[in-house]
């Protein structure tokens, strides 16, 4: 049986770092579970939910602070959301289940570890770049319970979409409406929410806020990465290897 309320901390920690640079922190959530031996139909109603409370957290903390885009978020959330519900309809094994949320978490770790390109010659994202990108976010964003954050983040600063700023104002409610569409693709799964779940809830939105507004400000969680790194390339290590 998982003793969760051990993982009350590591959790809020989680919540903190990612939603200081706009993310609901799932992918970060499933890498703690991971590695508490949480069984995958517990794995993904909660990594979504706690997600749903971090984004929303995160999304007015941006939007205050006035980073969010309107005519860059809607595009790839339009796309995003049925696919995200699609993905949240589709039962995986266990063994697949694993391998994708591998794969998720080592993405993740990538995007961390690497520097945000410059924001100068910031361009707009192409029609065909934003359907791809949005369905293929959405898709796996239902499949293994994560908001996709941590990819639409990733293709925001690489291909010099957005700043660091506004790509996480962006990232923020998109994580919010594609977290909420996977979950009603699998709302059956709520039953499988632990008992501490409120606890969790109470957890993740007290080191949300922190987190959030910290980065809504001046600051730059760099020098907290490498912890975080060394966290999702441990879980994702394990989950292949299981």
């Amino acid at each position: 049986m998982t003793d969760w309320l051990q993982l009350l901390v590591p959790l809020s920690v989680i919540a903190a770092l990612y939603a200081s640079v706009g993310h609901g922190g799932a992918s970060g959530y499933l890498a703690v579970m991971a590695l508490a031996g949480v069984a995958p139909e517990v794995m993904k109603p909660t990594a979504l939910t706690l997600n749903l409370a971090v984004s929303l957290v995160g999304t007015v903390m941006f939007f205050r602070a006035g980073h969010f885009a309107w005519r860059l978020f809607w595009p790839f959330a339009a796309v995003s959301i049925p696919f995200a519900y699609l993905g949240g309809r589709l039962d995986v094994p266990a063994v697949l289940f694993h391998g994708l949320v591998a794969v998720a978490l080592a993405c993740a770790a990538l995007r961390l570890a690497l520097s945000a390109p410059a924001a100068a010659d910031l361009r707009r994202p192409p029609i065909a770049g934003v359907v791809l990108a949005g369905s293929a976010i959405g898709l796996l964003s239902g499949l293994i319970g994560v908001g996709g954050g941590i990819f639409l983040t990733a293709l925001l600063l690489l291909f010099r979409w957005a700043d660091p700023k506004i790509a996480a104002a962006v990232s923020a409610p998109f994580i919010f409406v594609n977290s909420a569409a996977g979950l009603a693709g699998h709302a059956a799964s709520l039953h499988g929410l632990p008992a501490a779940w409120p606890w969790l809830v109470a957890a993740v939105v007290a080191g949300g806020f922190l987190g959030a507004r910290w980065g809504s400000g001046i600051a730059r969680p760099l020098h907290l990465r490498p912890a975080l790194v060394a966290v999702l390339v441990v879980a994702s290590v394990k989950l292949l290897f299981e």
